[in-house]
């Protein structure tokens, strides 16, 4: 093995302090961890507050279609749907359509200071025959 040239001694560069950049790094991390979260949970609620919505609506359409009073229904479907929410029956000659708006509110009611944001579910039944 040929042995290499002769180098100037170049002085050895200096180690840099790293103390600190752990705490550094994590007051920048730990807040977009905590945002992703919050968000997700949003999202979820978002989800659930939908999926509620449909539910009712689909039950009212079909309480009424079967014939039973839409009073009964909206009183079954304002439960399903949740506190806030508002339940709207159009009985036309052999349709029943009913449509659901529900409010939002922030994950675990965190964020009441924000504006609510509303899902919207509506639901068509075929009237039954009245016998």
């Amino acid at each position: 093995m040929p042995t290499p040239p002769n180098l100037p001694n170049l002085p050895r560069p200096r180690r840099l302090d790293e103390r600190g950049t752990v705490t550094a790094e994590a007051a920048v991390v730990l807040p977009m961890i905590l945002l992703f979260t919050v968000g997700m949970a949003w999202l979820v609620s978002l989800g659930v507050t939908q999926v509620r919505a449909v539910d009712a609506a689909r039950e009212v359409a079909r309480m009424v279609a079967r014939g039973e009073s839409p009073a009964s229904g909206i009183s079954i479907g304002g439960r399903v749907a949740g506190a806030g929410s508002s339940i709207h029956v159009e009985q036309r000659s052999s349709l029943v359509v009913v449509r659901v708006t529900a409010p939002v509110h922030g994950p675990g009611g965190l964020f009441g200071f924000v504006h609510t944001f509303q899902v919207r579910a509506q639901a068509v039944a075929v009237r039954e025959p009245e016998s």
